[in-house]
């Protein structure tokens, strides 16, 4: 009987993850564009709806039962939601960088709760993210809201398309003209290549990695210099 009761307490923790997911999917997808920008405008229309998903991340926490690629899925889709949310309680503004309460810039404000417990934007992708669920493709899957970051997907993350999502954005970020530069003999990459620059070191050079992902391959000796961030707002 027990572990009857159990099973059925899984399979509704389960239905109520993809559920609550889908909530936030819908949203990214009828306002979010296949580049990345974001409609805030139509967006904070529906902000009751976005208040619903994060109810339910107010009271859920990953279970220890739960595959790497969920609690991956689950975090970035936190970090998402949360700085949405943040945006659009500010809108109008030009930039994620004019957020600041009591001081805090909007990665240090304590305000994405999530199972109970208050956590800042840095926390989540720093602390919990990049430290206990490695994967420099994290870079690409949460979003600064800013015209020089990665693009926003306009898909929820889940356990099963997590990987496959984060591998098609890196790909397209290292591949956007707009986002990095690459010529033969020289080459202007994001300043997120030099920020986190161990994150992508951990198995050889930055070229290493890009070339992992490059259309046409470069040089290991090819010269690396560092775009200027746009910390505009990727609004529409």
């Amino acid at each position: 009987m027990k572990k009857i009761l159990l099973s059925l307490i899984t399979i509704f923790t389960l239905s109520q993850v993809k559920a609550q997911t889908s909530i936030f999917n819908d949203l990214l997808q009828k306002h979010v564009s296949e580049t990345g920008i974001v409609d805030y405008k139509s967006f904070k229309e529906d902000e009751k709806t976005l208040d619903t998903y994060l109810d339910y991340l107010r009271k859920t926490s990953p279970e220890k039962t739960w595959s790497e690629n969920k609690q991956k899925a689950f975090w970035i889709n936190a970090y998402n939601a949360y700085t949405i949310k943040l945006i659009l309680k500010n809108y109008p503004l030009k930039s994620i960088m004019d957020v600041k309460e009591k001081g805090k810039t909007a990665w240090k404000i304590p305000f994405a709760k999530v199972g109970g417990k208050i956590y800042t934007l840095d926390k989540i992708e720093h602390e919990i993210l990049r430290e206990k669920l490695f994967d420099p493709r994290i870079h690409v899957g949460v979003n600064c809201a800013s015209i020089s970051c990665p693009k926003l997907g306009n898909v929820a993350f889940t356990e099963e398309n997590v990987n496959e999502t984060l591998e098609k954005l890196m790909k397209e970020f290292i591949n956007d003209s707009s986002r990095n530069k690459i010529a033969a003999k020289k080459i202007q990459i994001s300043s997120i290549f030099d920020w986190f620059k161990d994150d992508f070191t951990k198995n050889g050079t930055v070229i290493n990695y890009l070339n992992s992902y490059l259309e046409t391959p470069i040089n290991e000796s090819t010269k690396i210099t560092y775009l200027k961030y746009n910390w505009s707002l990727n609004d529409k």
